[in-house]
């Protein structure tokens, strides 16, 4: 069965791979991300390959822009199925660093941004009597590592998070977290902090496709009305 698809941060990485991959699967995809050039040249793409997407230039940081984005979705197809809240940053720094505006990104996007798609979706979900959560956290959800105690406490917090949320809704709400290990994206690309960025070099010496996470959020979604698959850790054979 076709779903509406809500997914953020879709302009790049394991955002616009799970964009791609459901929009092949028959999905309607519904993009939200900050970079509204990234944005229309997934939605194109989705479109080439003959799927159905919509584009909403999104900051998850805005609340009102995120219950927006997740209401246009509602009224214009009658439901929303399922949400993906995957957008994230990754700016990694030692703490003696001081980087306090780094850190108050992450907490803003990697946190708040969780709460305010969680908070736009769940009435419309309630609703209807059903939907689907997924919760795109990080391998850092569940180890700390030099350079990213910020990072990791907010996927902690997402991991806490969306874990609370399957405890407390009704269980024809459907609660999945996708930890992702090191995978092929930009987010690297945010760190400013020279000893951090040499330290992510190596860390990243051995990654897997974004569509590999994408593939695993498809699983989850697949699965029966009865089915939750509540969590997903994907990473690398050889990240140890």
């Amino acid at each position: 069965m076709s779903k509406i698809i809500l997914i953020t941060g879709a302009s790049s990485g394991i955002g616009q791979a799970t964009a791609l991959r459901l929009a092949r699967e028959g999905h309607h995809v519904v993009l939200g991300a900050r970079r509204e050039d990234r944005l229309t040249a997934t939605a194109e793409a989705v479109e080439a390959a003959g799927g159905k997407a919509d584009v909403r230039c999104l900051d998850v940081t805005d609340r009102a822009d995120v219950a927006a984005f997740v209401d246009a979705a509602a009224e214009r197809h009658g439901r929303v199925d399922v949400i993906v809240n995957n957008a994230g940053v990754m700016p990694l720094s030692p703490l003696e660093a001081l980087l306090v505006e780094e850190w108050d990104r992450m907490i803003d996007v990697n946190v708040r941004g969780l709460l305010h798609g969680i908070a736009a979706a769940l009435p419309h979900f309630q609703r209807q009597g059903g939907g689907h959560f997924v919760t795109v956290a990080s391998i850092g959800a569940h180890q700390v590592s030099p350079s990213a105690a910020v990072y990791c406490a907010t996927k902690y917090a997402a991991w806490a998070i969306t874990e609370g949320l399957r405890q407390e809704v009704d269980p024809s709400i459907r609660v999945t977290t996708v930890s992702p290990g090191v995978v092929e994206s930009e987010l690297a690309d945010s760190i400013t902090d020279p000893s951090a960025r040499e330290a992510m070099r190596t860390y990243r010496a051995e990654t897997i496709p974004a569509d590999s996470i994408a593939e695993g959020i498809s699983y989850a979604l697949a699965q029966p009305a009865g089915v939750d698959v509540n969590e997903l850790i994907i990473r690398p054979a050889r990240q140890r």
